[in-house]
């Protein structure tokens, strides 16, 4: 015998599958994880199919932009992946031509990191694709919730940083 059908409109079912959740609608965890569902579809539609851009690409590059002469060792620290993996980002990134690394004058051994131009412009089309296809997907939360929701997910994601003091 199965249990109760649900729909994706129950308040206590999965958005998909119609299978009770109700035990796990306060674990925050699982509910990004319901959440990472979605928006990991809506990026692959708009930005890595048609763009050839991984997550981790795209926001490697996106860092870069807002934070020219960064260096690998910091994109490692910020994104909690080891160097080695962020070196293979970065070659890849870099025989695409999105990328430059220039040596850093006072430390032979660090790089900085700066987007070439075709980077820049990858960048900016990626995300007012992704800005609109996310307004789209969210249309049931208004602006000013879908702000909240990344102010909350941005104050979330900093618990992990050491508390100074």
């Amino acid at each position: 015998m199965t249990g109760p059908s649900r729909t994706a409109l129950d308040p206590l079912a999965t958005p998909a599958g119609g299978l009770g959740e109700a035990k796990l609608r306060q674990i925050v965890g699982y509910q990004l994880a319901q959440a990472t569902i979605v928006t990991d579809q809506v990026f692959d539609r708009v930005v890595g199919t048609p763009l050839n851009l991984r997550p981790v690409e795209y926001t490697i590059l996106t860092l870069v932009k807002e934070n020219p002469g960064g260096s690998p060792a910091q994109l490692s620290k910020a994104l909690a992946v080891a160097r080695p993996a962020i070196t293979q980002r970065l070659d890849n990134l870099e025989e695409r031509g999105l990328l430059l690394r220039e040596p850093n004058t006072t430390d032979r051994r660090g790089q900085h990191l700066r987007v070439t131009r075709a980077g820049a412009l990858l960048v900016v089309k990626a995300t007012a694709a992704l800005a609109a296809a996310e307004r789209e997907t969210f249309a049931n939360l208004s602006d000013v919730e879908r702000m909240m929701l990344a102010e909350l997910l941005h104050k979330a994601a900093c618990a992990r940083q050491p508390r100074a003091g």
